[in-house]
């Protein structure tokens, strides 16, 4: 797998090119899952701020949903959510187009017509998919935080205008870029599952059938891992640069409030 991933970067940098195969790929891995990864953000927002705002109200905290619900969002739900679902339908498609293609010998062909089956099956669908999750995952967050809104609005009595301002004023670049980043980072490995599981698909029916599982468990398996190793590198940049969160005791705070309160502190 560590071969086949290193195969597959170093043709991406070398010529031919196939700019059509790859806007081909773009179209269907981009354009086509905007429905599957919009529904599910738009009802993570919505469930996300019931949620919240039936916690918070344990606490009086009910004016945190909206900053909340839009950092979770694209920090974590966004990226992590729609890299499953995008996994669910485009590594699944890819690992069954390669293994079919491999059982009925069109990989061999090309091969026999001096065309790098590589640089002409695997890195398009790679490339694509890289390209096409960081814009998948910006609409689904922008969606996300909608169906918070609308939630909110609708439901929980917030006002619309104190919503937004509120979700504006707590969101930063930093928390938007971090989630575009490991969208991209997703879309390498969910595309790279699929190409690789479906590239080296067993003979028959059932080989393009465990190539296809095989693809879309071990890319969603790598999703979850890559997006905790990702937070675990953050925190501990967070920390060598002084932002370093320290729980204190609200008691102290407080009295009689046995929470917890997180604050940054320079680091000594």
């Amino acid at each position: 797998m560590a071969i086949f991933a290193g195969a597959t970067v170093s043709h991406v940098i070398r010529p031919p090119v196939y700019p059509a195969e790859t806007g081909a790929q773009l179209l269907r891995i981009g354009y086509f899952s905007l429905p599957v990864v919009g529904l599910t953000a738009l009802f993570t927002g919505a469930a996300l701020a019931l949620q919240l705002h039936a916690g918070g109200a344990r606490f009086n905290a009910e004016a945190v949903v909206p900053s909340i619900v839009a950092i979770g969002i694209v920090r974590e739900l966004g990226p992590v959510l729609g890299g499953l679902m995008v996994a669910g339908r485009v590594a699944s498609s890819i690992a069954a187009e390669l293994g079919t293609m491999r059982v009925t010998e069109q990989i061999d062909a090309l091969t026999t017509l001096s065309t790098d089956p590589m640089k002409y099956l695997v890195v398009p669908r790679v490339l694509a998919a890289t390209l096409a999750m960081p814009f998948l995952v910006l609409v689904g967050d922008v969606i996300g935080i909608m169906g918070g809104y609308l939630i909110g609005v609708a439901r929980l009595g917030f006002d619309p205008t104190a919503y937004i301002r509120t979700t504006l004023d707590f969101l930063e670049p930093g928390d938007v870029l971090s989630g575009l980043v490991k969208a991209a980072v997703f879309g390498f490995i969910l595309s790279l599952m699929g190409c690789y599981h479906g590239y080296n698909s067993g003979r028959g029916a059932q080989g393009v059938g465990q190539a296809t599982t095989h693809a879309v468990v071990t890319s969603s398996i790598l999703i979850l891992a890559a997006n905790y190793f990702d937070e675990s590198k953050v925190r501990t940049i967070a920390e060598s640069i002084g932002a370093v969160p320290v729980v204190v005791p609200l008691a102290s705070v407080t009295p009689g409030c046995p929470s917890v309160l997180l604050v940054p502190v320079e680091a000594s």
